[in-house]
């Protein structure tokens, strides 16, 4: 896709509106250093004042896209450097805690050979927006040499209790790649009965690139599931609450009762 960028003269005959149109517009990562210069330069010598301060927003913005790139390298290099050249998963689980629907995990594998081709504002999934989270999450299952999906249902919960659950989902995602791994980081905690290396990261989805792509995946899928459900069952907000416990969700349920995806082990002492 061409960027577009007004030429000295454009900027000269255009009203502040167009050219604060096209500066809020452009993509400071596809911008190279050269042309970044020779706008900041035309913005700074205009002899308007609002086209002027463009320019210290267009300089605000590369100063942050720079820290970000800066970031994000830090969370491949973590695992680079555990990795020490080997294949290197991460893996990551959302939905411990709500009342309804399933915990979901999801395990992914990046490519590490080049940092100048990182997948950037990767996080911890709660910390960004949703729709990023959902552009991100694309991106990643694009990008990523391998990714792989798994969860257990309320029902699985309710008979075998959210610690093994959350363990088999671990197990499952990792297993459910194409290639396997030879070390996988997890997020809090190690896998029990993995048979192979595994270290545990705490707060890795903050450390680690390739956990905190897996934390997105796997909230991004789980979201757009509690979202299906919420057409079957409008009343407890799950397209907002996700199945957690909000005050409209504790409502619903104590005026319409559990629904076929609540964790019934969950509710004991709400429902009393």
């Amino acid at each position: 896709m061409k960027i577009i960028i007004m030429t000295k003269n454009e900027i000269t005959n255009s009203n502040f509106k167009d050219i604060n149109t096209m500066i809020r517009s452009l993509d400071i990562s596809k911008i190279s250093d050269e042309e970044f210069f020779d706008l900041c330069t035309i913005l700074r010598e205009d002899n308007r004042k609002n086209v002027q301060s463009l320019e210290r927003y267009l300089v605000k913005n590369k100063e942050a896209f720079i820290g970000e790139v800066k970031r994000v390298k830090a969370l491949y290099e973590f695992d680079r450097a555990l990795a020490k050249g080997n294949i290197v998963a991460g893996v990551d689980e959302v939905g411990r805690g709500p009342l309804a629907g399933p915990i979901v995990a999801a395990a992914v594998i990046l490519d590490y050979s080049s940092l100048e081709d990182i997948i950037l504002y990767i996080n911890d999934s709660k910390a960004i927006a949703e729709r990023k989270r959902e552009e991100l999450a694309e991106e990643i299952k694009k990008r990523a040499i391998s990714y792989s999906i798994a969860f257990c249902s309320n029902n699985e919960i309710d008979e075998k209790g959210i610690g093994y659950c959350n363990n088999k989902i671990f197990l499952d995602a990792v297993h459910g790649l194409s290639m396997k791994p030879q070390l996988v980081l997890s997020d809090g905690y190690k896998i029990k009965d993995y048979p192979g290396d595994n270290i545990a990261i705490i707060k890795g989805d903050a450390k680690s690139a390739a956990i905190a792509c897996a934390s997105i995946v796997a909230k991004v899928y789980r979201d757009n599931l509690m979202k299906e459900y919420h057409e079957l069952y409008p009343n407890y907000g799950f397209s907002h609450n996700v199945g957690y416990g909000s005050t409209k969700h504790l409502n619903a349920l104590k005026e319409y009762g559990p629904t076929k995806i609540h964790r019934m082990s969950f509710l004991k002492k709400i429902l009393e």
